[in-house]
């Protein structure tokens, strides 16, 4: 039974979610780092939100667990790095709450233009302050957005609708897109100097820390109105409090704060804040929104492989995985040939894909060939971490396509260099969608594979095959297959051998020391 844990508040929909795919579920919140890292083992699913911390310690012994799901779209509290290692995918919902947190930036953008909060304040204490809260419109002024995904396009769009003028920051931002989204894309010194507002949508990376620094706030246009409902640490909070008192900075919206929950900050007091408490996704739409993706995502995963918006991970939608589940298989097996026959540490690996393949998703199929050719050296790799994993030991990957078809109307080869020397396996699909190996170290051969195989090298010579039955038969190993393939110019053959038992060392030696073998591997598959 597949099991997800549940570690923070959500909406009830995640849970029936979980429970009407015939997922075992437990709901277990308000546990410290200490205790979800004592049971997370017992887990093949992990749903949060923002208040469980998913550390290097937590990953460390993680057990059983495949997936973690994160209600919502930073993941700040989750140890990226150490999931991917631990061969664990890590999916965010960049979707759900969207519409709610822009809906929020342009009530703050509001809020922040026409002095609401404190002028309610005021009001209700009794006083008339009219003349003390003049703000400004929106209408004609040009605000700049820093971060144009897909928040930041929808505050474009309400935006528009107030006729402001629309320009954009965002290194991933197309010129084809930006008219499409009908801004402006300029440089961000650009955005800084000729804003009127800015309001931020991007996510906390090394780069966009602090994007938001003494030095930027000093080009800014005097009177400039700033709304971060994005992540906190964009923003340098005691450059913007002193902006903000010498009068540059004529107000600021801030819903995310450096530290949270923020019960202090160098912001608080001024009068020409407006702060709310992270509420960018709180509207009880997305709430079930968020619980709702999340354990779709996750459930999808977890039963048929589809894998939508991983951080760590090449996207695998629900149509995609029961095509690509018969390549899946074919794709470890001939990984997991060229691992068991390889005779050094790879350092070049290219992974070549022909005919119909090369026209499927197939940056998780490399994943899976890596994954098989490192498993003999490597216990603990998967899918997941297996580029990673190989990128460690500086080793090189090429992934090529070939939309032609050859002798195979669908091909996988993968090559491997080490030594100095090149290594090579490759399969196919038959119509039955069993995978074939067809080629091996550029022998062509026709084998289906088993779980216990023998592979031998030799010169092509009479009477070895007739040595290696006799010897089998000696031994008492039966023979299911045996499949052949030999270079005639080279006068070199093959042979891989199904056998019903497990072929222990002891044999392999025997085989090696038939006359004319080359080398000889036990495989298991």
């Amino acid at each position: 039974m597949v099991k997800v844990l549940i570690s923070d508040k959500m909406s009830p929909v995640a849970e029936q979610v979980f429970r009407d795919r015939g997922i075992d579920v437990d709901v277990k919140t308000g546990l410290s780092k200490e205790e979800l890292a004592e049971i997370i083992g017992q887990y093949d699913g992990l749903a949060i939100r923002s208040s469980s911390k998913v550390t290097e310690k937590v990953l460390r012994d993680c057990g059983n667990l495949k997936v973690i799901g994160r209600a919502g779209i930073g993941v700040d509290n989750i140890d990226v790095a150490e999931a991917t290692k631990q061969g664990v995918v890590v999916m965010n919902t960049p979707f759900g709450n969207s519409i709610t947190t822009a809906e929020h930036a342009i009530a703050m953008m509001m809020a922040a233009a026409r002095q609401i909060p404190a002028a309610n304040s005021s009001t209700q204490e009794g006083k008339w302050e009219k003349s003390k809260f003049m703000g400004v419109e929106l209408f004609g002024k040009t605000l700049g957005i820093i971060g144009c995904g897909n928040i930041g396009a929808i505050v474009a769009d309400r935006a528009q609708g107030l006729k402001m003028r629309v320009m954009g920051f965002d290194p991933f931002l197309s010129e084809e897109r930006a008219k499409k989204l009908g801004i402006q894309k300029v440089e961000l010194d650009e955005l800084f100097q000729r804003a009127d507002f800015i309001s931020l949508h991007t996510p906390l990376t090394d780069s966009t820390r602090n994007i938001i620094d003494a030095k930027a706030l000093d080009m800014m246009k005097d009177g400039v109105r700033i709304v971060n409902c994005a992540r906190g640490g964009l923003i340098d909070e005691e450059a913007l409090k002193a902006a903000m008192e010498a009068g540059r900075v004529a107000a600021a919206a801030i819903d995310v704060f450096s530290v949270e929950p923020a019960t202090e900050n160098p912001l608080f007091g001024l009068p020409n804040l407006v702060a709310t408490p992270h509420l960018g996704a709180s509207t009880s739409e997305a709430q079930v929104n968020v619980a709702q993706q999340v354990a779709d995502q996750m459930a999808d995963f977890l039963l048929s492989g589809a894998v939508s918006n991983a951080l760590n991970m090449a996207s695998v939608t629900a149509e995609e995985a029961p095509l690509l589940a018969p390549y899946m298989e074919l794709a470890e097996q001939v990984g997991a040939m060229a691992g068991q026959l390889l005779g050094g540490a790879p350092t070049t690996v290219t992974v070549e894909y022909e005919g119909h393949v090369a026209e499927l998703n197939t940056k998780p199929l490399t994943g899976v060939v890596l994954e098989g050719l490192l498993r003999p050296s490597m216990d603990t790799v998967n899918m997941v971490n297996a580029p990673i994993v190989a990128r460690e030991r500086n080793i090189n990957i090429t992934e090529t396509h070939h939309d032609r078809e050859g002798d195979y109307h669908t091909l996988i080869r993968l090559t491997v260099e080490y030594d100095g020397k090149k290594h090579s396996v490759a399969g196919t699909l038959f119509s039955n969608k069993r995978p074939r190996i067809v080629s091996v170290m550029d022998i062509d051969v026709e084998a289906e594979l088993s779980q216990n195989m023998l592979y031998v090298r030799n010169n092509d010579k009479p009477g070895f095959i007739g040595a290696l039955g006799m010897l089998m038969g000696n031994e008492g190993v039966n023979i299911g297959t045996f499949s052949l393939g030999r270079d005639l110019d080279a006068g070199v053959a093959i042979a891989l051998v199904s056998v019903d038992s497990e072929i222990t060392t002891e044999i392999e030696e025997k085989v090696a020391s038939l006359p004319h073998v080359r080398q000889v591997k036990a495989l298991s598959f």
